[in-house]
């Protein structure tokens, strides 16, 4: 297959099939808020708010809830209320949010680092730091959205852990588990998510062009891998619209995932 797909008249590109992939995450979410960490996941919450997710709540990014859903980078035109940062923890604490984050390591369990690469007492590279991954992963769900699959990325064992993963959860017991859910991962190749008996990853779609064998040769541990693997959803001729000409006029998710 090639890189794109047909969609009636018209072809999506590989990013609209990751802006798609992210919207599902929220889907029929209700009255939640949506924090998208990333252009795909920010074009993917604003689509998913404009079609089968109207409930969904949505900031500017700092402190101002949008009640219009205007283009990526275009300050909104309509302001429903203020969400100071107490008050966005309280809602990460009561699970009324859904946040999707990057990841710069992700292992098989969904253990999640985003702090640093290396030794703790010695990293070779410093990141940003937990900031609020244990809390995120605890308290509400947590998908994440990796712009670039690579062995890299999807490794045995992260070098440390800031988002917590299922096999972590489950050792700290009840108290970690009870709201602890990892909705899916989604990344440039495909969708994955922890519908296992063992919580471990599996593989559940493959973007049209991308093969198995890419995507098992990218990732740095065993997928569980179905009999049978479907392809990503493509979009609706009303899904492309609202991205290309409502949402993303500038074409940004192409920069973040080149055709």
């Amino acid at each position: 297959m090639s890189g794109t797909e047909t969609t009636g008249i018209r072809t999506a590109s590989r990013a609209e099939y990751c802006v798609v992939a992210c919207a599902e995450a929220w889907r029929d979410a209700g009255e939640i808020l949506a924090s998208p960490m990333g252009t795909v996941p920010a074009i993917g919450a604003r689509l998913a708010r404009l079609t089968f997710s109207p409930e969904l709540l949505l900031t500017d990014g700092e402190a101002l809830m949008m009640a219009d859903t205007p283009a990526v980078g275009v300050k909104p035109g309509s302001i429903e209320g203020w969400l100071p940062f107490r008050q966005h923890l309280a809602l990460t604490a009561t699970g009324r949010r859904h946040v999707m984050m990057g990841a710069s390591q992700i292992d098989r369990y969904g253990n999640q680092n985003i702090s640093c690469i290396g030794d703790w007492a010695r990293p070779t590279r410093q990141l940003l730091g937990v900031r609020g991954a244990p809390v995120n992963t605890l308290n509400n769900p947590t998908s994440y959205w990796v712009p670039k699959h690579s062995s890299r990325v999807f490794v045995e064992h992260v070098d440390m852990v800031s988002g917590v993963g299922y096999d972590r959860a489950a050792e700290a017991g009840p108290s970690a588990t009870r709201y602890h859910r990892i909705p899916e991962v989604v990344s440039n190749l495909g969708v994955f998510d922890f519908e296992t008996p063992d919580r471990t990853m599996r593989l559940r779609s493959l973007h049209p062009g991308v093969s198995l064998e890419q995507v098992i040769e990218a990732t740095g541990f065993a997928l569980t891998v179905p009999d049978e693997v479907p392809f990503t959803r493509e979009p609706t001729e009303a899904e492309l619209r609202l991205i290309r000409e409502v949402i993303d006029p500038k074409g940004l998710r192409e920069r973040e995932v080149p055709a």
